[in-house]
């Protein structure tokens, strides 16, 4: 589980005041105008795709996109078990027939923690190559990361040193690290320009219930999103960016030292993905755990078995491991029509 982050002021980084207020007017046009283009994410019938079949994003910097529709009409049709799941908001999705197949408080606007960094991937990969080179600055250094709160969960990076984008990922997936996020979000492209693209991706995907104000994920008043949400974001990464999965499915690595940084040694937090583990998941695929003051303990789960691929997303919950096994299980053993 991460360790506790609180909101505090940075200068020169995060926006307070009028600063914040002018972002949150940017970006909310940037997502009225991405819901207008890319249609409601979650409909009551059966998912419709919008003609013609890609979404180019009207922001330079994101990848042309289709956004992501799911539909509740399955779920309408069935009734719906008790799980037992702990969640305040959980939502489960087969991915790839975009049929929500349980949901709980599911639009419900929440602080999202560390999921954040699921739209600071998207971006980051949209914007530059796994093989490009990004140096870590006094700014966005482990230290840095601290000094804005002290419990912030990092990769460990040190100012100087350069890393690719691929291995800043490992960072971000495995270890939540703050400090990855920020070198991420600060090193490709200027860091109020990458924050606006996290909007931007957010709209152009149909998360038109999600706002951003950091790569990290901080409690911000500004920063907010839902289960479904979410779910749309895990599933993108599941259906589009297969090397982004796959560095979050990985159970643990080693970083050698190289020229220009040291050797890390990284364990995934997820412990559905980690063999031996309390929650060892089969099938588990990958992706993020997270946990804030405001947001509490939150995760995104994804598996595959055969054919289906599934996507939970358990927010503020006391066992988001037992939550995310309880709503695979279930989906993983209903019908294939389902």
């Amino acid at each position: 589980m991460e360790r506790r982050l609180h909101r505090r002021p940075r200068p020169g980084g995060e926006a307070s005041g009028g600063r914040a207020r002018a972002r949150l007017a940017l970006a909310l046009s940037l997502v009225l105008l991405g819901t207008a283009e890319a249609g409601w994410v979650v409909a009551s019938g059966p998912a419709v795709r919008p003609a013609p079949a890609t979404h180019r994003a009207s922001t330079p910097g994101i990848a042309a996109t289709r956004p992501i529709v799911l539909s509740t009409a399955w779920l309408n049709a069935h009734p719906q078990p008790d799980l037992h799941v702990l969640a305040q908001a959980a939502v489960l999705v087969d991915v790839d027939r975009g049929q929500v197949l349980w949901a709980r408080d599911a639009s419900s606007r929440r602080a999202p923690a560390s999921l954040a960094k699921l739209v600071t991937a998207m971006v980051a990969a949209d914007l530059t190559s796994l093989d490009t080179r990004v140096r870590v600055t006094s700014a966005t250094d482990a230290a840095a990361v601290r000094k804005v709160e002290p419990e912030s969960t990092v990769m460990g990076l040190d100012a100087g040193e350069v890393l690719t984008v691929r291995e800043l990922m490992y960072g971000l997936f495995l270890r939540s690290g703050n400090d990855a996020a920020e070198t991420l979000g600060g090193g490709i492209v200027p860091r109020d320009r990458f924050v606006r693209l996290m909007n931007a991706k957010a709209a152009a995907l149909g998360m038109r219930h999600s706002h951003f104000t950091t790569p990290v994920g901080l409690d911000d008043p500004g920063m907010y999103t839902t289960a479904d949400d979410m779910a749309v974001a895990a599933s993108a990464i599941v259906t589009r960016y297969p090397r982004l999965l796959a560095i979050a499915g990985t159970p643990s690595i080693q970083i050698p030292a190289s020229a220009t940084h040291k050797a890390y040694d990284l364990v995934n937090y997820n412990q559905l993905v980690r063999p031996g583990t309390a929650y060892a998941y089969p099938g588990a695929t990958g992706m993020k755990t997270a946990f804030t003051d405001d947001a509490g303990p939150c995760m995104v789960a994804s598996a595959q078995r055969g054919r289906r691929r599934l996507v939970a997303v358990v927010m503020h919950s006391s066992n988001f491991f037992a939550d995310a096994v309880a709503l695979l299980n279930y989906g993983f053993g209903l019908p294939a029509e389902a």
